[in-house]
């Protein structure tokens, strides 16, 4: 059966949309009321805030990053937060993002909790008897303007006071998600379901059929890819900020939907992905702390949002709403404050744990591949009661002492899998293209022997990395065959050799053959036929190992 052209996908969904709308309209026949209710809140009924704030989080996707030239390929490793030492990266993550799928993601989420959160600040005045234009903090101008500013400034803060080199916009997305949780409670999770849907048509839109089948694949777990702190940061920070606007609006919500609301928004958007990294590139969940986390942050939230002026505290003039504002903000710098430290480190010197270690330069940075070195980050600082201090990382390694990088930006077992990345590395004023490559041989029962190899744009391959040999498990003839990695030989990804031993003496040593080729080594017969090696005697034919396949 011929596939369905996309096109008539987007006719059949185009036309159910505007089935459905209508529907929906002849059904409330609105009489222009919802175009009044915008319009009493916005502008010509539009948000112009979050609107500007959207085109400027693309712009800078498409120009600095480079997504205009390399839309699936941006370029990320300088406008991470590295640290404190490197101003850029902190003022600039807060608006980067690593690739298409999650600008578009914090892009949706632009667009409903920030409309939402727009919608709730307003660019009119509320208060009775106000009126626009009257002074400047009525001035509808000024308070599109004031929104732009707070949502600008809350991105540097995010990159200020996250946990690691957090790039991407959603730590503001959960700071509208916060703000306009506490004023409207049932609206927001609402708008999370509206964004849930957005998200569904644009994915039927850019891939209307998708045909699936078993394959292998590499990937880590989806709760270790979540930036949970700065997720947190960026929830209370609006939850601090709605408490302050709407408190001096005297406007409350009711504290049981704003419990509820907060407690279904944290499960849906992962706030109990509580982890740690492991070793050997493993990682550690603590589900059960996060869980209970859940409702001790949902308590909060409804405290800050129902708390009214009452005295808590008569004798020394502390009301509840004073109170649990300062509640608030203590959980807002508690969190923050666990980032400082990590800022704070700086690399004295970059090649550290990497003596041993073959790296390329490309511009002010070193791409290095090094195994079962210690984490120049994660080991830093030892944390009670997680073990740190053991953490080691495998793979590609960027290094930048200019930029106080030092980060390992393919594993090992991401290259294992796919047998070349590139790696972008640059600035606002140059991009280099890093090529990393593994070729490797898996013996029969037994372990892989590989190479690596580095490339910075079209230079010539440097070699940078070998294996311990791999022995086959079968013998022949009472010999064993060893596949070994050759050092050196960087233009040659077929640098490996055979050795043929007995009893620990070495018969013969002789380079792996070419495909369609025999050789006799050590009194053995190596035959290479496509990705599989073979050795012969006397009829006795086994085939002892084959070369890695990568997707």
């Amino acid at each position: 059966m011929a596939p369905v052209p996309a096109p008539v996908w987007y006719l059949a969904i185009g036309a159910t949309v505007l089935v459905s709308g209508g529907v929906l309209y002849g059904l409330t026949r609105p009489g222009g009321r919802w175009g009044r209710r915008l319009r009493s809140r916005f502008v010509l009924g539009v948000p112009w805030g979050t609107l500007v704030v959207a085109t400027l989080v693309l712009l800078f996707y498409l120009f600095p990053q480079d997504g205009l030239a390399n839309w699936f390929s941006p370029l990320v490793v300088p406008y991470r937060a590295w640290s404190y030492f490197y101003p850029l990266g902190i003022l600039s993550s807060g608006f980067a993002h690593s690739g298409p799928g999650h600008l578009v993601g914090n892009l949706l989420g632009t667009f409903t909790f920030g409309v939402l959160a727009e919608y709730a600040w307003s660019h009119f005045p509320t208060r009775r008897g106000s009126q626009a234009f009257r002074s400047l903090r009525e001035d509808p101008r000024a308070r599109i303007a004031a929104f732009v500013a707070v949502t600008l400034l809350s991105g540097a803060f995010m990159g200020a006071f996250s946990l690691g080199p957090i790039i991407g916009f959603s730590g503001v997305v959960f700071a509208y998600a916060g703000f306009a949780l506490v004023r409207y409670p049932l609206g927001t999770i609402a708008v999370l379901l509206v964004g849930d849907l957005l998200n569904l048509l644009y994915r039927a839109l850019r891939q209307p059929t998708l045909t699936a089948t078993p394959s292998p694949s590499f990937s880590t777990p989806y709760w270790a890819e979540i930036a949970i702190q700065g997720h947190a940061v960026g929830f209370f920070l609006g939850v601090v900020l709605a408490a302050v606007v709407f408190g001096r609006r005297d406007r409350r919500s009711r504290p049981a939907l704003v419990w509820l609301a907060a407690i279904l928004f944290a499960v849906d958007r992962g706030l109990w992905a509580v982890y740690t990294y492991g070793e050997g590139g493993s990682f550690v969940l603590y589900r059960a702390a996060g869980v209970a986390l859940l409702f001790l942050v949902a308590a909060l939230v409804a405290s800050g949002a129902g708390a009214t002026a009452r005295d808590l505290v008569a004798r020394i003039d502390l009301s509840r709403r004073e109170a649990a504002l300062g509640l608030l903000l203590a959980v807002v710098l508690a969190l923050s404050a666990v980032a400082v430290p990590y800022n704070l480190l700086a690399i004295a010197d970059e090649g550290s744990g990497l003596d041993d270690a073959t790296g390329v330069e490309a511009g002010d940075y070193t791409v290095y591949y090094a195994e079962d070195v210690p984490d120049r980050f994660v080991t830093a600082f030892d944390v009670p009661g997680i073990r740190t201090s053991n953490v080691t990382v495998s793979g590609a390694i960027v290094v930048s002492e200019q930029r106080n990088i030092w980060w390992e930006q393919v594993s090992e077992r991401r290259l294992a899998f796919a047998g070349e990345r590139r790696i972008r590395v640059g600035g606002p004023t140059y991009r280099r293209t890093v090529t990393v490559n593994r070729t490797g041989w898996s013996v029969s029962g037994g372990p892989t022997a590989y190479r690596v190899r580095l490339r910075v744009e079209d230079r010539p391959w440097e070699y940078a990395y070998r294996s311990d040999p791999a022995r086959a498990d079968p013998t022949v003839a009472g010999r064993n065959v060893t596949i070994d990695p050759l050092p050196g030989r960087p233009a040659d990804p077929n640098a490996f050799a055979v050795n043929v031993t007995r009893g620990g003496a070495v018969l013969g040593r002789e380079p792996i053959p070419p495909n369609g080729s025999r050789v006799e080594v050590g009194g053995l017969r190596v035959a290479r036929e496509e990705r599989a090696l073979y050795v012969a005697r006397n009829g006795t034919r086994v085939q002892v190992a084959r070369r890695e396949g990568y997707n």
